[in-house]
């Protein structure tokens, strides 16, 4: 039997069909479109990724247990509706009930760093804790947190939203209406445009923080990104102290560039400081895989605790 897990991103949308031990068996992705409307919903395209895996995994629907996915935005994941998703200008899609029309299995719905945090809690970096943060750090800046094994949503829809905490008052602009957020500053698309003003060229992430070791500008740019995420994790552990924080996304990609500097804020910065138990951080490890794999989880588990609860 297999789990399908669904990673809907600012850039596409990526699918797979997922062992139920966690191994990707095949998987496949389609660019997610620039504007979808009531005709067109984000549906049409999750479906056709759905129908994609099941052809290039060469098997059939009576051989799936149920679909996972992972959506950026505020998830109600109880009724499956994506309530609102800034990155992607989305409102109130009921996305599983759409799904169901053509997909006879159970299908879940969660928010997608949520599902990202589950995959490295139950199959990455994270196994073996009970407590950990997921931050990405990508297009946006999303936030998965499980407490006691489970994740942790908040009692209301739109909990969790680690990236929209404000960190500069009348900072920069956000997608999401404020000023200020994590987001508006740490996001790879944060990045990019700092390293435009600095430089007044379009550089990749990877590109920002390799040239930034000969470019005094550059520098300056990639000191205040992390200056600037160190502060959001330090008031991410006072709130939850967690034992591990995990950083995803493309720039996790820096590594040691990132987490040395960052460990050393926790330890400076944290309330209690070393008299207090300072959580570690790390680079995940199941790379861009993590948002399936951890869809297809939340999937697992939802679909064992139906079971035992029908």
């Amino acid at each position: 039997m297999y789990l399908i897990g669904i990673d809907v991103g600012g850039m596409s949308i990526k699918g797979g069909a997922v062992t139920t031990d966690g191994k990707i068996v095949y998987k496949t992705a389609i660019p997610t479109t620039e504007k979808y409307t009531e005709q067109y919903s984000i549906s049409e395209d999750i479906r056709k990724v759905i129908d994609a895996v099941l052809e290039g995994a060469n098997i059939t629907l009576s051989e799936v247990k149920g679909i996972g996915i992972g959506q950026p935005g505020s998830i109600d994941s109880k009724n499956g509706i994506i309530r609102y998703s800034n990155n992607i200008s989305l409102e109130r899609v009921p996305v599983v009930a759409e799904l169901k029309r053509y997909f006879d299995v159970p299908v879940f719905i969660n928010n997608d760093a949520n599902c990202a945090a589950l995959g490295e809690y139950v199959f990455g970096a994270g196994k073996g804790y009970n407590d950990i943060i997921f931050v990405t750090l990508g297009t946006g800046v999303g936030g998965g947190i499980v407490l006691d094994g489970s994740i942790f949503e908040g009692k209301g829809i739109g909990g969790s939203e680690l990236g929209h905490m404000v960190i500069v008052e009348d900072g920069e602009q956000c997608t999401c209406g404020r000023k200020g957020c994590l987001e508006a500053y740490v996001s790879a698309t944060a990045l990019i445009r700092d390293a435009r003003r600095a430089v007044g060229k379009e550089l990749t992430p990877e590109e920002i923080f390799s040239m930034a070791k000969e470019d005094r500008e550059l520098k300056e740019v990639t000191d205040s990104y992390i200056k600037r995420l160190g502060t959001g994790i330090v008031n991410i552990v006072n709130i939850f102290r967690p034992q591990l924080v995990l950083l995803g996304g493309e720039i996790s990609a820096q590594g040691e560039v990132l987490t040395e500097p960052l460990t050393e804020s926790l330890a400076q910065s944290c309330f209690g400081k070393k008299k207090s138990k300072i959580p570690e951080i790390r680079v995940a490890s199941l790379g861009n895989e993590a948002g399936m794999i951890g869809a297809a989880a939340v999937e697992g588990r939802n679909a064992a605790h139906s079971t035992a609860s029908g």
